[in-house]
């Protein structure tokens, strides 16, 4: 592993030698790195409670803003979830340690990282507590007993004038993929119904690249290509061997660049022939932010379902953004397994922003009909994610 790790590196440190719509949005969602390292969710005044833990250890963080004044940003945190059943299906707790920043080595260029732990307290881990029993639910994404992660480790190009971004390295398809302001496992939603498409096959991050650009002053394009079977355990460049790829390509409209994904509405074509078999499938996406302060959304997929979790899927809800940077939301979503079982999913959660570093977040999952269930019993799931950023 070292040494194809050493290799992977060198390739993209080689790549990063060689005004921006990325930096506003493009191909950075809100689970991605640089959205990460903006607190406040992308509002323009974010009113926080506090300053905890900057005023414990203000060093730390003067160091820290010093490194970010040359272009270096970086932050270290730490996720905890459990989630706790009222039946058969058991309890889950499991946690995230991460490192990630951002080196911004030229006017136009930038090379992002991300580390990661992944661990279970226990077993099950969140994500696998229902899969595990044959249930057709991810409850806890991103929250699964998977170990020491590399997910990012990518050059970014951007153009002069901010009309189009590339991206190629190790890469998260999930970042930028048919997403929308509530998508983040790691600050809003929890379910995968509510997260990526579930009917969407994505795969583990791997090698790959990105391209977004402009299309006038509202439209736009991303498309991507990446390794299908990849594995951030063990980075490597088997897919020049294999060849299976992840294709993805959306066409959007947004009513301005820097609210690319408050107001947003658009359609992902994608195809792989990855894993199991081939798959391929269609996802709609809208969600508009009122009054900066609500954000009513749809979204809708439909895929072959050979390796995707549901082959149809139609999710709607509500979040509220607000100024002290707390975030609710309410969704509801339908969905169809690939041998006509139906489910319907809700889930309901607050997150209680105490200060930029430090987040702590309630939620309720309720499964009726749960696809794959040997009891037929809905499901009720009680969680509790907290998150703490140095």
């Amino acid at each position: 592993m070292k040494t194809r790790l050493c290799a992977f590196l060198g390739m993209v440190l080689c790549a990063a030698s060689g005004g921006a719509w990325a930096q506003s949005g493009g191909l950075n969602g809100p689970s991605s790195v640089a959205a990460d390292l903006a607190p406040g969710d992308g509002l323009t005044d974010p009113q926080f409670r506090s300053d905890f833990p900057q005023n414990v250890v203000p060093g730390w963080f003067a160091w820290k803003d010093g490194l970010a004044g040359n272009g270096f940003k970086f932050n270290l945190d730490y996720l905890s979830l459990g989630l706790s059943s009222d039946g058969s299906t058991g309890d889950a707790a499991g946690g995230i340690a991460r490192l990630y920043g951002s080196w911004q080595a030229t006017e136009n260029g930038s090379l992002t990282f991300k580390i990661e732990n992944r661990h279970g307290y226990g077993s099950p881990d969140p994500q696998n507590m229902l899969l595990g029993q044959g249930i057709l639910s991810i409850p806890g994404t991103a929250f699964n007993d998977n170990g020491s992660l590399l997910t990012n480790l990518y050059w970014t190009q951007r153009a002069e004038d901010g009309a189009w971004t590339f991206q190629i390295g190790q890469i998260d398809v999930t970042d930028f993929l048919s997403i929308y302001g509530l998508v983040s496992p790691y600050t809003a939603f929890q379910n995968l119904a509510f997260n990526t498409n579930p009917t969407i096959s994505a795969p583990d991050q791997g090698l790959g690249m990105a391209f977004g650009a402009r299309l006038g002053k509202n439209a736009y394009v991303v498309a991507s290509v990446a390794d299908a079977m990849g594995d951030p355990s063990e980075p490597d460049f088997d897919v020049f061997d294999h060849r299976r790829l992840f294709k993805s390509v959306e066409i959007g409209y947004t009513s301005g660049f820097d609210r690319i994904y408050f107001d947003n509405v658009h359609l992902t074509l994608w195809h792989t022939d990855g894993k199991a078999a081939e798959d391929y499938g269609a996802a709609f996406s809208g969600a508009w932010f009122i009054d900066n302060k609500w954000m009513p959304f749809l979204r809708a997929g439909t895929s072959k379902a050979t390796e995707a979790l549901y082959k149809n899927t139609v999710s709607g809800g509500i979040g509220y953004f607000g100024r002290n940077t707390d975030l609710g939301g309410v969704g509801l979503n339908w969905s169809e397994a690939a041998n006509g079982q139906e489910q319907m999913t809700a889930e309901v959660f607050y997150r209680f922003s105490v200060s930029p570093g430090l987040q702590i977040t309630p939620s309720m999952q309720f499964i009726h009909d749960p696809i794959g269930s040997t009891t037929g019993r809905d499901i009720t799931l009680f969680g509790l994610r907290a998150r703490m950023v140095f």
